[in-house]
């Protein structure tokens, strides 16, 4: 139920032009927030600007698009306070460790870690005076790092820090930090990084081709069953608006079976346990594709 107190507070949604980070602005202006819905270009504006929905252009690696937007929070017409911050933004970049460039690596980790960190310490004040709240989207692959997965996971991992860190430092001063972890999601990452996957195995050596391509049939199939089977950005947004809304929200809100699962197996299981099922399901996901 929408309250008059949500009605005049500003949430803010990165990586909002498609999937999980649009499902979520839909659902929290629907609960009544202002969104400040972050969008890479003119035309994913245009096509999410709706009733309580404002598009703002953001790139989190743009310093100029951070301050026009801690501008924008700070010279609001309505006064509104801001009360929540998603994270949400981020890349994949999948394939071998071995293949993987440097720029690569830089890549994932400016999007997914330093973009963060950027916006958050940039609205962090903001947040401080107004209590607010910071959801961060991690991902089963920041409790587990699954073969081809390593830039993807590293980043991951590093979410999990910072936010347990950043939790640590200012739930006194009443900013609460929340992490959402999803599971298999269907949303067009998994086309995109299916596209980087690809462009990484065009680089590769006849020695790596033979050494790895298994392991991309598995990723492929993968990637494939997420789209297929995976939940509805709708439902991760529901899941996410509970994290926002909750008068005494948990640390973690975990989205799909395996969500919870993959966030739940590394306390009860071996290092070589995991690598015996992994490796298992890479062999049986790559027969799929042979």
């Amino acid at each position: 139920m929408t309250t008059s107190t949500e009605m005049s507070q500003l949430a803010i949604v990165t990586g909002a032009s498609s999937g999980i980070g649009k499902a979520t602005a839909q659902r929290l202006a629907a609960d009544g927030f202002h969104v400040l819905a972050g969008v890479r270009k003119q035309s994913d504006a245009d096509k999410i600007a709706e009733v309580n929905i404002e598009p703002v252009i953001l790139d989190v690696t743009d310093q100029t698009h951070i301050d026009n937007l801690v501008e924008r929070v700070a010279s609001d017409p309505h006064k509104r306070p801001l009360r929540t911050l998603v994270n949400n933004a981020g890349v994949a970049v999948n394939a071998p460790i071995e293949v993987l460039t440097l720029d690569d690596w830089r890549f994932q980790f400016d999007v997914s870690v330093f973009g963060q960190i950027a916006l958050t310490r940039a609205l962090l004040p903001a947040l401080l005076a107004n209590k607010g709240r910071i959801v961060n989207i991690t991902s089963v692959g920041g409790r587990v790092a699954m073969a081809n997965f390593g830039a993807y996971s590293a980043a991951k991992f590093a979410m999990e820090a910072v936010s347990d860190s950043l939790r640590r430092e200012v739930e006194e001063f009443g900013v609460t930090v929340v992490k959402v972890t999803p599971g298999a999601v269907s949303t067009n990452l998994t086309d995109s990084g299916l596209a980087a996957a690809a462009r990484i195995a065009d680089t590769m050596t006849p020695e790596q081709h033979e050494r790895y391509d298994e392991l991309g049939k598995a990723f492929t199939a993968q990637a494939e069953g997420f789209a297929r089977d995976g939940v509805t950005p709708e439902h991760a947004a529901g899941v996410i608006s509970r994290a926002v809304t909750a008068r005494k929200p948990k640390t973690r809100y975990t989205i799909g079976r395996d969500g919870a699962m993959f966030t739940f197996m590394p306390r009860i299981a071996s290092d070589r346990f995991l690598d015996t099922v992994l490796r298992s399901q890479n062999k049986s996901l790559a027969k799929t594709k042979s």
